[in-house]
């Protein structure tokens, strides 16, 4: 069986390609070597889902690392809530809905589905200007997953090959 792919790579792979190969390059170094500053950004955004604060409410999952056996991904989701079934992947600051984050949300839901959970929806959150920008499922939008099927065949390739 392959490794996995790192769910946050897809979208680093679309936004900076380079960054992944410098990522395995330099390890656990700062990331401040091979990372820009919307990606450093980023990252601290997500502080408060990775130290498990963002909420206390039972219907709120955060932070939960998820799997995929069907599409060989991997990594973490922001935000489930379990009231709705609604999975938000949350954004610094959104300008433009980049394919990497429709797929970053795509490679989320598809490992929550494999796991037994119910999504009715998902969506991107901009946080500095509280929007929330809802994305169509996977099989709402068949040209959309086929591009996420595409980059993450692709994705397989370059990450196999550092």
């Amino acid at each position: 069986m392959e490794e996995p792919i790192i769910i946050s790579n897809l979208n680093d792979f679309i936004f900076c390609p380079a960054s992944i190969y410098f990522h395995n390059l330099y390890g656990n170094q700062s990331t401040i070597s091979y990372q820009n500053k919307d990606q450093i950004n980023g990252k601290k955004a997500h502080e408060n889902i990775d130290t498990g604060v963002y909420s206390t409410r039972r219907s709120i999952i955060s932070g939960i690392g998820v799997y995929s056996e069907e599409y060989g991904l991997i990594g973490k989701i922001d935000i489930y809530n379990g009231n709705n079934e609604h999975l938000i992947e949350r954004k610094r600051t959104i300008k433009t809905i980049y394919d990497g984050y429709v797929f970053q949300l795509y490679a989320q839901y598809l490992c929550m589905t494999e796991m037994g959970y119910k999504i009715k929806k998902i969506s991107l959150y901009s946080m500095t200007d509280n929007r929330m920008y809802p994305i169509l499922l996977p099989e709402e939008d068949p040209e959309m997953f086929d591009k996420f099927k595409t980059l993450k065949n692709s994705n397989r390739r370059t990450v196999k090959s550092v």
